[in-house]
């Protein structure tokens, strides 16, 4: 089979990101509502918000700039865009949840688990149509095309900063439920996402 007829066409790369960012806006949604922590730089977007007077999804949004150089230099343009429309549409979708959904009874156990396995789903959707939700998910594309490092160990790694530094800002039982949440959706990732499945083209120099 020629490389070309695997290629996804923009229309399958347009739903793939919808769907993808939907899926992991939901999970955080349910973080968000039962107060629980992300790892990753969403993680570090919610300690913005809990810190400051900012927006989850401005904190988001600014923290993931830097990160588009290193998209650009060493995954390509292409998807850097995809990934730029990725954060984009999740930062907009988790800014509006609110508008269409209330939760009166949202168990905070049952949120960590399907949240997490709602994001976990729309990460796993986002790489399989070479994209991520931007910060430190290029890094870990970028590490796992290069290097061969396994996406869903590396986010465990920087989780687990995110969630110590998260013991100044937020009570025990949020964070061992949040520890929960973390295993949940990196355990999609471990599972189903193996270095090299889904390469992203480097840019040649």
């Amino acid at each position: 089979m020629s490389e070309k007829s695997i290629e996804h066409t923009i229309f399958e790369d347009a739903q793939g990101l919808l769907i993808g960012t939907l899926l992991a806006a939901l999970g955080i949604t349910f973080f968000k509502s039962t107060g629980l922590l992300i790892g990753g730089t969403a993680g570090l977007a919610f300690l913005g918000q809990y810190a400051t007077s900012f927006s989850f999804s401005d904190v988001f949004f600014v923290i993931n700039l830097p990160f588009y150089y290193l998209s650009y230099r060493q995954l390509g343009l292409a998807f850097t865009i995809r990934t730029f429309v990725s954060v984009f549409l999740l930062s907009i979708f988790v800014e509006y949840a609110p508008s269409f959904m209330q939760f009166n009874l949202l168990d905070p156990l049952y949120a960590a688990i399907i949240g997490g396995l709602l994001i976990g789903s729309g990460l796993l959707a986002l790489f399989r149509h070479e994209a991520s939700l931007g910060g430190l998910t290029i890094l870990a594309q970028y590490l796992s095309q290069k290097y061969g490092i396994s996406i869903g160990k590396f986010q465990m790694g920087v989780d687990c900063l995110v969630l110590f530094l998260s013991l100044f800002i937020i009570d025990l039982n949020a964070i061992v439920l949040s520890i929960i949440g973390a295993i949940s959706y990196n355990l999609i990732l471990v599972i189903n996402h193996k270095p090299g499945r889904y390469s992203v083209k480097r840019v040649p120099r």
